[in-house]
């Protein structure tokens, strides 16, 4: 079955051609993406300005590291989130739609993956350096549990528990 026209059982088909499924998935993609876009490209505003900061040079070697995987997650996530607008753009009347829609919900899947270990990271950085390096790997650990419980578990249960074989609504 193709993921694009999969419907659960128990819902209504909505009266829409595969051309407008596609477009409603797409805008729909994009108005979670700008949440997620500004969020991202304001930490990794604050993340390069923080080695700049007088209390950086104080920070234990292992948070430097913890922080620079962050830098690193946080470039990614940053480029994951963006890359289907930019998809978008270069493919505009390009008639792949179909194509857009899948790459651009896969990339989006990434990016926030990308993001909840850059906040769980940058968790650890923060109070590791508040406190000390134990409590930061607890804080980064405890919020990475955080992350996935909420944007993992909880919907994937929310899911299954409808009987819903996945793909796009």
């Amino acid at each position: 079955m193709n993921p694009l026209e999969s419907t659960p059982a128990d819902e209504p088909k909505r009266n829409e051609t595969p051309a407008e499924r596609l477009d409603r998935n797409w805008v729909e993609l994009l108005q979670e993406l700008r949440v997620a876009q500004t969020g991202t490209t304001i930490l990794l505003g604050f993340m390069l300005a923080f080695p700049f900061q007088q209390r950086f040079a104080d920070l234990d070697p292992v948070l430097v590291w913890v922080y620079l995987v962050a830098l690193g997650t946080g470039v990614a996530s940053t480029a994951l989130i963006v890359a289907p607008v930019t998809a978008h753009r270069l493919t505009f009347r390009g008639r792949t739609k179909d194509a857009l829609v899948d790459i651009g919900d896969r990339l989006a899947k990434a990016g926030l993956a990308l993001l909840g270990v850059t906040l769980a990271l940058v968790i650890c950085v923060v109070v590791g350096a508040l406190l000390d390096v134990m409590w930061g790997a607890v804080a980064g650990s405890t919020t990475a549990l955080l992350f996935i419980l909420l944007w993992v578990v909880a919907p994937l249960t929310l899911v299954r528990g409808r009987g819903h074989p996945g793909g796009y609504a």
